[in-house]
């Protein structure tokens, strides 16, 4: 059946209002992605009185592109300088050794040397969607990261692990033991980033005018010139872009837009 003049026009609305939302996402986009890092840097090393040393504490290979990449590149941006705790050599299918090399090259597009790099490839943390890593074993690796660098910020996955992964939430797990148990050293926070709905999850720069009006204690938006970059930063995992995760890096919000909180 013929669409009569009333489902045209509400397709032509509906069309006009999903491009005025675009437009508005990209200006807010500009404006933000100009100035968010920054103010945030400022805040933290004015309060600290000294330099940023971030610690990405990730569960696989990959996660540092797939999720953190306006993260590292925001703060990048500010000054602060970066390095990547990776508690598995993602070898649940037996490639391991590819990944942690596709690793060095993604953080390289990503600012981040091999030389700040560490993989745990340790028997009792394997790379298991299923498997809940051991908090202390977990913790124990993370203290001693964050005092033989002097690490002031730890960033990491929140409690919904963003895609329910269990090895993710269990890093949210260990950190959150290591900061109710004042384990950590003075001054060092953790700054988790936030899951949101499957909704959000897959409108790429639309979640940004959501992201800004909702509460949160640190947003990292991306320009356009560096979500493309995040996207080489991706593709350096080839053993793992499969058709879905091609899909994934033009939709998801993460390749564009980090909200964290603090714990």
């Amino acid at each position: 059946m013929a669409a009569g003049p009333l489902g045209w026009g509400l397709a032509a609305l509906a069309l006009l209002l999903l491009l005025a939302l675009l437009g508005g996402a990209r200006r807010l986009r500009r404006r933000y992605a100009a100035g968010g890092a920054r103010a945030f840097a400022a805040r933290w090393a004015a309060a600290r009185d000294d330099d940023v040393r971030v610690l990405l504490v990730t569960a696989h290979p990959d996660d540092e592109a797939m999720f953190f990449a306006p993260t590292v590149l925001s703060l990048a941006r500010a000054g602060a300088r970066a390095a990547v705790l990776c508690c598995s050599a993602g070898n649940y299918y037996n490639q391991g050794e590819i990944r942690k090399k596709e690793l060095e090259q993604s953080c390289l597009l990503l600012g981040i040397p091999a030389s700040n790099i560490t993989v745990v490839d340790h028997r009792d943390l394997p790379d298991n969607p299923a498997l809940q890593w051991d908090t202390q074993l977990l913790a124990t690796f993370m203290l001693k990261h964050i005092e033989a660098d002097n690490i002031n910020l730890v960033v990491t996955f929140d409690a919904g692990g963003v895609s329910g992964h269990a090895n993710h939430t269990s890093l949210c797990t260990a950190l959150s033991y290591l900061h109710s148990e004042r384990k950590l050293p003075e001054g060092c926070r953790v700054l988790t980033l936030e899951s949101v709905n499957l909704f959000r999850k897959y409108i790429s720069i639309l979640d940004v005018p959501i992201s800004c009006l909702l509460s949160r204690d640190a947003l990292f938006i991306l320009t356009e010139e560096e979500a493309e970059q995040a996207r080489r930063a991706m593709r350096c995992h080839r053993s793992q872009l499969l058709w879905f995760r091609h899909l994934y890096m033009l939709f998801s919000r993460y390749m564009v837009i980090n909200s964290l909180r603090l714990l």
